[in-house]
């Protein structure tokens, strides 16, 4: 059997296409600016409240790890302003940042979380019936975790170098690259991300699906995201004019877009699940018959 007739080959296009004909069907570009601006809107002050809480902790030991943790994956004309930004108000901050502004910032990071609830459940096609109290304290439950083991791996950065000169010290001869501090955060880097899309379609949907169903879209949101920041990385210096049309707004534009990207290629990974199982039990049914 040729590749082109091999069915097993042309199930997952199948699925893609049909994926991309859903996504535009339900508006998938209006959803992906809603959780854009959602997420605009709950990340800086949630990395501000995150940021700062860690820092009074380690006596700011881990502040520059956690921010390079968070911003990692970003295109560095995406995250530089923003960093910029969230260092200059870091240096001002005082405990009204982990009082009063870090329940907001809860609060406003749970709203970007639950605009992502909805965009998975639609492209899942699940009906959630779960009431608003069972959703909000959801979308809670993973911003004070989320944030929880942020930090925690920024602190895991601190004590790597030291754990990894004691190993490499007693291995005798050359020690293996991957024990190196560079490649070791690099990892913590990339799962972050990784971790996150998972939780995203096996926790946020109104209906759980199993690991096998849910890591086709996975494995394509994040070989998409890393297609669309190198491509935006070169769009930003090469092409864009954004401190012409936006001036001062023109980082804050810069992140909105490459949100807004991210946000369709999440959405997109979870219609790509959603054809997938509906391409199997189609299948499954015409069998049967």
């Amino acid at each position: 059997m040729s590749t082109l007739t091999n069915p097993s080959l042309l199930f997952p296009l199948r699925a893609f296409v049909l994926a991309l004909a859903r996504f535009q069907t339900k508006s998938g570009f209006v959803m992906s600016s809603h959780v854009a601006m959602s997420m605009m809107m709950a990340l800086f002050p949630f990395i501000l409240f995150t940021v700062a809480l860690a820092g009074s902790l380690s006596q700011d030991y881990v502040t520059d790890d956690l921010i390079e943790l968070i911003f990692g994956t970003w295109p560095d004309q995406v995250a530089a302003p923003i960093v910029t930004e969230l260092k200059a108000v870091l240096d001002g901050a005082n405990s009204k940042v982990m009082t009063v502004g870090g329940v907001l910032a809860v609060y406003f990071a749970s709203n970007g979380v639950d605009a992502v609830r909805e965009a998975m459940s639609r492209a899942y096609h699940d009906t959630d019936t779960r009431p608003f109290w069972k959703t909000r304290l959801l979308c809670i439950g993973l911003v004070v975790g989320g944030g929880a083991i942020v930090m925690a791996v920024a602190a895991m950065e601190v004590v790597m170098p030291i754990y990894t000169n004691l190993v490499t010290q007693a291995l005798p001869g050359e020690a293996p690259d991957w024990l190196s501090v560079e490649r070791l955060s690099w990892i913590f880097i990339v799962a972050m991300p990784a971790g996150g899309v998972l939780i995203c379609h096996a926790i946020l949907p109104a209906k759980r699906h199993s690991l096998i169903q849910i890591l086709p879209g996975v494995l394509l949101t994040l070989l998409l995201w890393a297609v669309c920041g190198w491509g935006f990385s070169i769009y930003i210096s090469e092409f864009s004019a954004y401190s012409a049309t936006y001036a001062g707004l023109a980082g804050a534009m810069a992140a909105l877009i490459f949100l807004y990207l991210n946000a369709a290629i999440l959405i997109l990974g979870a219609e790509f699940n959603g054809a997938l199982i509906d391409l199997r039990a189609n299948d499954d049914a015409d069998s049967i018959v």
